[in-house]
This record gives C-alpha cells, sequence and structure tokens, in this order.
C-alpha cells in the first residue's frame, strides 16, 4: 500500500481525504503543520507529498526530499508563487497544482462589487434608508469585461460573464480556442484595461508582473471602472490602487488577496492590534470588498482541492509525471 503525508490539512478537510484515500487504497498521514524547516523530515518513509502552503517553502526543502526518494509536492491550490520551481527541477521534484476549482464564486464576487455592496452596508450600520447615488449600482450584463488570464478559472468566469450579457475581451500570451465566440482578445493589458468597464484577474504571479497593476497602469482604465483580484495579491500595487480609489480613477475594487497577506491569512487576530498600515486602510475604504483569500471558499472547492492534490500525488507515485505539473522535468 502506497502511503502519503498530508501536510496544512484543516479538521473540515479530513472526510474529503478520507474518502478518496478509502477509494484508492492509500494510506494517508495527515498533519495541520506545513512544510517548514521543523517539518521536512516528517516526510521520511512517505511515497508521496502534499500540502497547501501559503508562505514559501523552505529552499532546503528540495534537496533533503530528494535524498528521502520523495520525487513531487502536490500543491492544494492554483497558485505556486511559494516554490523555487528551478531548484525543484535541479532536485529532481515534481511541482504540482490544482488549477481550476469552484470558479462561479468569481462572478458572485464581481455581482457583490458592482452593486456597490460596501456602501450598502456602511450606510444601513448607520441606520441611512436612503436612496442615493452612491449606492445605485450596475448592471454586469451591460458591461464590458476584461478577464485577463484565460486559463482554466479564467475561461470559467468569461463564460460565466458573457452567459449574462456581458462583452467580453481577453488578453493572455496564449489564446485559449475554445473561447471562441466569448471572448474577443485584444493585444495587450492596456488596451484590455482601457476598453473595460470591469477587469477580472487570473494571472499567476512571477518577477515579470510584480506590481503590473501601478499607478501607470491604473491610468489606463476608464474612469469608474472597477477591479476584480481573486488571483494573486502581488500583481496590484495597493497604495497605487488606494489612491486610485480615492482619487475616483476607480468606482471600487474586489480583493480576494493581498500582497502582505502572509503575517495575516488565516489567522484569527481578533482582539489584536494590526501592524499593517497599508492593510488598515485597505480595510477601511467604503470602496473596497475584501475577502481573506476565500473566494474560492464552498464545499465543492474543498473537495476538489483536496482530491486534485491527492490525485496529482498518485500520478507521480504510479507514472511518474502528472498532467498538472507547473516546472520543467530534470
Amino acid at each position: 500500500m502506497y502511503s502519503i503525508k498530508m501536510y496544512g490539512v484543516k479538521a473540515e478537510d479530513r472526510p474529503f481525504a478520507e474518502r478518496w484515500a478509502k477509494k484508492h487504497q492509500v494510506k494517508l498521514a495527515m498533519t495541520t503543520d506545513v512544510i517548514n524547516e521543523d517539518t521536512i523530515d516528517d516526510a521520511r518513509g512517505f511515497d508521496g507529498v502534499t500540502t497547501l502552503q501559503v508562505t514559501d517553502i523552505p529552499q532546503e526543502t528540495y534537496a533533503r526530499f530528494h535524498a528521502m526518494g520523495i520525487k513531487q509536492i502536490a500543491q492544494r491550490s492554483a497558485g505556486y508563487d511559494m516554490y523555487d520551481l528551478a531548484e525543484a527541477t535541479k532536485n529532481h521534484i515534481i511541482i504540482s497544482n490544482v488549477p481550476s476549482y469552484s470558479p462561479e464564486s468569481i462572478a458572485e464576487y464581481a455581482l457583490n462589487l458592482v452593486r456597490r455592496v460596501p456602501q450598502i452596508q456602511q450606510r444601513v450600520a448607520a441606520h441611512n434608508f436612503t436612496w442615493q447615488t452612491p449606492i445605485r449600482g450596475r448592471v454586469i450584463g451591460k458591461m464590458t469585461i476584461a478577464v485577463l488570464g484565460t486559463g482554466r478559472i479564467g475561461a470559467h468566469a468569461a463564460r460565466l460573464f458573457h452567459g449574462i450579457g456581458a462583452k467580453v475581451i481577453g488578453f493572455d500570451r496564449h489564446q485559449n480556442p475554445a473561447l471562441a465566440g466569448i471572448v474577443t482578445y485584444v493585444d495587450s493589458i492596456e488596451e484590455a484595461v482601457e476598453q473595460a468597464d470591469l477587469v477580472s484577474l487570473h494571472m499567476p504571479a512571477n518577477d515579470a508582473n510584480h506590481h503590473l497593476f501601478d499607478a501607470n497602469m491604473f491610468q489606463h482604465f476608464k474612469r469608474g471602472a472597477y477591479l476584480v483580484n481573486t488571483a494573486r495579491g502581488s500583481l496590484i500595487d495597493t497604495q497605487a490602487l488606494l489612491n486610485a480609489l480615492t482619487q475616483g480613477q476607480l468606482a471600487g475594487a474586489g480583493l480576494d488577496v493581498y500582497e502582505h497577506e502572509g503575517p495575516i491569512v488565516p489567522l484569527d487576530l481578533q482582539g489584536q492590534p494590526l501592524a499593517d498600515e497599508l492593510f488598515k486602510q485597505l480595510l477601511a475604504s467604503d470602496r473596497v470588498i475584501y475577502s481573506p483569500h476565500v473566494a474560492y471558499y464552498t464545499d465543492e472547492a474543498v473537495a476538489n482541492l483536496i482530491e486534485g492534490g491527492l490525485d496529482a500525488t498518485l500520478d507521480v507515485i504510479l507514472h511518474g509525471d502528472t498532467a498538472n505539473r507547473v516546472n520543467d522535468l530534470a
């Protein structure tokens, strides 16, 4: 019987993992710990590893796993910027992700934003029940939506926006032929945002697009447009975003991610002061909907992430590779 070490397991994950283990006749050893300097050796003796990391993997992990005979790490999310892919490849470690899960939540997120939910909630809390322009919403089906990144999640988001009547334009270095008749591709990100009433980000994080959405990029947005980021926090220069919101260049932002979220998410900080002044400004804005990296968070998504990570782990154990590999083979 094969055995898999499963890091970063929450209580709600266990039923899905146990169901998968029974179906595939695999032994699972689950821990709430993530991979860090103190837990690397916990994988010794196992055939494979899966984890849900939000912080960087320690650099020595790859060499130490290789020495143990571990051939892969399956990340249970779409994002994988917490891995050094070159170092993993150098040490013959396959890194995989779960590229798509519960994409419907992205459209729901956008709907809350354009219907001015933050402003409405703020007024209701103050017992202001009047109807006035600041809370008057818009109709997504009448908008032009820019979907930036049209891989699996971006493609689902594009189909959903198209299905409710919106005009969808897109940008991706590799155009998705499955979106013919749904997405009209343009030649640059600037061209996309100049046309869009709402911009939805579905791009990975890397050195090339760090703070891609900075003060200069926000000047390309239509005045009064919206920005939704359910991808990676580092895509946005947060201070530049706050300035664009204050100046009215943007009407609102829906953020499920924040560039400095590592020390904050997913922790319970009730009753504790927040040290991050930039984050405090973000939370104080009535033009921002913020959630702690949970836009995906549904029953279906949790099951998809658990099963997707375990499937990829077993693929490598049995076949030496997985379709969800994100780094080069050594």
